[in-house]
C-alpha cells in the first residue's frame, strides 16, 4: 500500500466507517462459526472489530510489517496472525468454519492471484463454511488513493461466477454505489 493508503487504514474515519456501515453490512444476518479465517487484515481495524464476535480469529496479512505489528498488539488474545500469502496458505483443508475478507482484493496484483486466493479459502473452509467480504467498486477517487499502489478492481458483476468457478455455492452479490459485498458457502 502506499503512504497515503496505510495512514487511512489506520485512521478514525476508516473505523467510523467499518464499525458503522461496511462490517454491519457485510455480516447481517450470517454465521461464520467460532473459527473464522481473516485474510488481508492491513493494520488490523477490521481485526479488532472481529475478535469480540468470534471464539477464534486467525488473520493472515501478506505484509510483514503489518503482521508483525498486528501480532504484538493482540498477543494474548484469541487472535492469531500469520504473516503469510493468502494465495498459497499453510493450513490443513477444511480447518475454518468461515472466513471474511474487507476491501482488500484489489489489494491482489491479478485476477489470476485473487482466483488463488478465492481457491485456497475454499480449501480451508469446512463444509457449510461461509465465505464473505467486501470491495471497492472503480472510480477516480478511488484510483487517486491507489496512486503507486497495487489497484487490481474487482468486477462485482463477474466475481459471483469466479467464487461459482472455486466451489462455492449460494453466491450473493450486493452493489451500493462505491463497493459491493458477497457471501459464498461450501457445502
Amino acid at each position: 500500500m502506499n503512504r497515503f493508503h496505510r495512514w487511512y487504514c489506520r485512521s478514525d474515519a476508516w473505523k467510523k466507517t467499518l464499525d458503522q456501515e461496511l462490517l454491519p453490512w457485510a455480516l447481517k444476518g450470517v454465521d461464520l462459526g467460532q473459527d473464522v479465517l481473516e485474510v488481508g487484515p492491513g493494520p488490523g481495524l477490521t481485526t479488532d472489530a472481529l475478535r469480540v464476535r468470534f471464539g477464534s480469529l486467525t488473520s493472515i496479512e501478506i505484509d510483514r510489517r503489518l503482521a508483525e505489528s498486528l501480532g504484538r498488539r493482540l498477543q494474548g488474545t484469541n487472535v492469531g496472525v500469520l504473516n503469510g500469502d493468502a494465495t498459497s496458505m499453510p493450513f490443513q483443508r477444511g480447518i475454518f468454519s468461515g472466513a471474511v475478507t474487507f476491501t482488500m482484493l484489489h489489494h491482489v496484483p491479478s485476477a489470476a492471484l485473487q482466483d488463488r486466493l478465492i481457491r485456497e479459502v475454499f480449501r480451508v473452509l469446512k463444509s457449510g463454511g461461509v465465505f464473505v467480504g467486501t470491495d471497492s467498486v472503480w472510480s477516480r477517487r478511488f484510483q487517486v488513493m491507489h496512486l503507486f499502489d497495487t489497484m487490481v478492481v474487482v468486477d462485482p458483476m463477474t466475481f459471483g461466477a469466479r467464487l461459482e468457478g472455486a466451489g462455492f455455492t449460494d453466491v450473493s452479490i450486493r452493489n451500493v454505489s462505491r463497493a459491493f459485498s458477497f457471501r459464498a458457502r461450501k457445502n
